[in-house]
């Protein structure tokens, strides 16, 4: 692989802070009150979806230019849970994408650029056969 940019990121456990090299990261980390924590900072799993959502939603953008179709109206959602993994007893993660498309890419049509999108995005290609990710479009 060529690389063409490489983010470098530091983080010192889940209750800490994750600062990027660049410093355009800089937040404090902390468990979520679901799991116990105070809440008082963002955590992997929103960082994750963060990063998952922008991939996504530029993927599609570039399978839909290649299709010559607009995109600019979409939005995409990624919801990623993270969960007890029964297999090793340890935690495990899933990922629900939802894609907002435009009124008239409802359908098939809409349906396969987010297929597309889903075997172009970096991020769908890292977790392919590693977790379930769930492709919903509205």
């Amino acid at each position: 692989m060529e690389a063409l940019y490489t983010a470098v990121a530091t983080a010192n456990g889940r209750e800490g802070r994750a600062v990027s090299s660049d410093g355009q990261i800089d937040l404090p980390l902390a468990f979520p009150k679901s799991m116990g924590g105070n809440g008082a900072g963002t955590n992997p799993e929103q960082l994750f979806a963060a990063g998952y959502a922008a991939c996504f939603a530029s993927a599609l953008g570039l399978v839909a230019r290649r299709a010559k179709v607009d995109v600019s109206e979409v939005s995409v959602t990624a919801e990623v849970t993270l969960g007890k993994d029964p297999a090793d007893g340890g935690f495990g993660l899933a990922v629900v994408l939802r894609v907002e498309l435009p009124d008239d890419l409802h359908g098939e049509s809409g349906a396969a650029l987010v297929k597309q999108a889903h075997q172009t995005c970096p991020y769908s290609k890292a977790t392919r056969g590693n977790i379930e990710v769930e492709l919903v479009t509205e």
